[in-house]
């Protein structure tokens, strides 16, 4: 039953850039989902350790939560290699 809080939990997130976590419980209220504050923070934990979302403390009583957006980085080595094996497969076809 956790997996599915879980992912309704990280759905919910995502649909927004940033969250406190006083307004994403009254958002779960909202939907009638019952989470006691144990159980709340464990599965922000667990989102957290799953590195699906960060979590980080504003004040002394709030925290900020936000989706983490994957970022893909391309690796100008690996295109060199990627470009210099692709001239070295055509060039080693004579009379093309």
């Amino acid at each position: 039953m956790t997996i599915p809080i879980r992912n309704h939990l990280l759905d919910l997130i995502k649909q927004k850039e940033n969250w406190t976590d006083k307004e994403l419980q009254k958002a779960l209220t909202k939907e009638e989902t019952v989470m006691t504050e144990g159980k709340f923070n464990k599965v922000l934990l667990d989102l957290e350790i799953m590195g699906l979302i960060n979590v980080s403390w504003v004040t002394k009583e709030n925290r900020r939560i936000e989706a983490v957006t994957e970022k893909v980085e391309e690796d100008e080595y690996e295109e060199q290699i990627k470009e210099t094996q692709e001239k070295d497969y055509e060039a080693s076809f004579p009379n093309s």
